[in-house]
């Protein structure tokens, strides 16, 4: 009986072993033509073999960005607070078909997506908006990204690896739905490249738009090797874009990618930098929840400053300023908590932070730091208060004094 039990379950793990070796792979082709002209772009998916996927069900959010949908099968556009969008992708090769405007305003006038007769600045998140993927047993789609230019244009950069001129691979293995996301930026364009460690880098601008390449290169290569000593990724490529007014005046991190405005300064007056601090979001990944917003808005400003001194391009006299600073901007906060935190609170958290890697290292003879923390954080897939004073009870190895404070409840 027993034999015979052992039997069946190695039947059956063959055949399980069977099925994963034998996954079947399909296209599924992103084609991207940008319309200066009309503030758009036109994508299209394409499925080599429609029958692969029973739906794709996208969020469109309020739905004003999206037009003009065309499938080969059945679509459902669903309009609301959050507007959804089915796809039943026919049987054979299947297409689905829209424009989505590039050309995100802000209230104030400026732009987080901004496109011009001579470059586009974007996100491929909004490209190819997030979608809920229902597909057949077996199947691994294999998701490619092209470029179509308006004439004239020279050239397009994204994040993921380069296998054709203006063609990308899109492959996040995080993800069943491979879609292309993080900063994208196409047009006449000036850029730089370099190699960092694994990182192959590239800042691009358009022409005309007075970004510092060189002196972004410089800051990276500056702070990479203290970089790559607290967060242990390595990345193939990231990507640094920029433009100038009337672009958002700030810095936002994406996948593998970095957007600055150009007028920014790579270090500002109190010593601190959103080049930095942008390039610790990207490697960091620390997802936070339940109204823990500081906890990696804090530890982005934290690293911001201490990759910086780390690696030589801070003084005590300087650093102590910040401190004064930081003290300062923040005397008013009474909680961290929040799914929004304020530049006060930030302040205020990264003081904190300061305060619980001191403690660390005491009581841990300098055997730990802040960094194990932050590690640590890293590998959750998202992280709220009361799992980050466990965390660093843990690192610790008992409780922590600094961490039971009234400004976490």
């Amino acid at each position: 009986m027993a034999v015979g039990w052992r039997l069946a379950l190695a039947v059956g793990a063959l055949a399980l072993s069977s099925s994963v070796w034998a996954a079947k792979k399909v296209d599924l082709d992103y084609h991207v033509r940008l319309l200066p002209q009309s503030d758009q772009a036109e994508v299209r998916l394409t499925l080599a073999k429609g029958s692969a996927v029973r739906s794709l069900d996208f969020d469109l959010g309020d739905g004003s960005h999206y037009s003009d949908f065309k499938a080969d099968g059945e679509w459902q556009l669903t309009p609301g607070q959050t507007t959804r969008g089915v796809w039943h992708p026919a049987a054979d090769k299947a297409s689905l078909t829209y424009r989505v405007r590039i050309s995100h305003g802000r209230k104030n006038g400026s732009f987080d997506t901004r496109m011009t007769p001579n470059w586009a600045l974007m996100r491929g998140d909004d490209l190819v908006p997030a979608a809920k993927l229902d597909q057949q047993d077996g199947i691994e789609l294999v998701s490619r990204l092209e470029f179509e230019l308006p004439n004239g244009w020279k050239s397009v950069e994204t994040a993921w690896p380069r296998i054709g001129k203006n063609t990308f691979r899109i492959n996040n293995v995080s993800r069943l739905f491979d879609r292309p996301t993080g900063w994208m930026l196409a047009g006449h364009l000036g850029s730089r490249r370099t190699r960092l460690g694994e990182t192959e880098v590239t800042v691009a601008s358009p022409l005309g738009q007075g970004m510092r390449r060189m002196d972004v290169l410089t800051l990276l290569t500056f702070v990479w090797p203290q970089a790559q000593a607290v967060f242990p990724r390595h990345p193939s490529k990231l990507l640094i874009v920029g433009a100038n007014d009337p672009m958002w005046r700030g810095g936002l991190a994406a996948r593998e990618s970095i957007y600055l405005n150009s007028r920014l300064p790579l270090v500002s007056e109190s010593g601190t930098s959103v080049l930095v601090r942008e390039l610790v979001q990207v490697f960091g990944r620390v997802n936070d929840k339940q109204h823990s917003d500081w906890i990696s808005e804090g530890l982005a400003e934290y690293y911001a400053i201490e990759l910086v001194r780390r690696a030589g391009g801070m003084s005590d006299e300087r650093y102590e300023s910040l401190q004064k600073k930081l003290a300062k901007d923040s005397q008013k906060v009474t909680t961290l908590r929040g799914s929004q935190v304020n530049p006060a609170q930030i302040a205020k958290a990264v003081l904190l932070l300061q305060e619980l890697d001191q403690e660390i290292r005491i009581k841990t003879r300098n055997k730990r730091s802040l960094d194990d923390v932050q590690r640590g954080a890293m590998h959750l897939e998202s992280v709220d208060t009361k799992e980050f004073v466990q965390l660093s009870e843990s690192v610790i190895g008992e409780s922590s004094k600094v961490l039971d404070s009234e400004l976490l409840n």
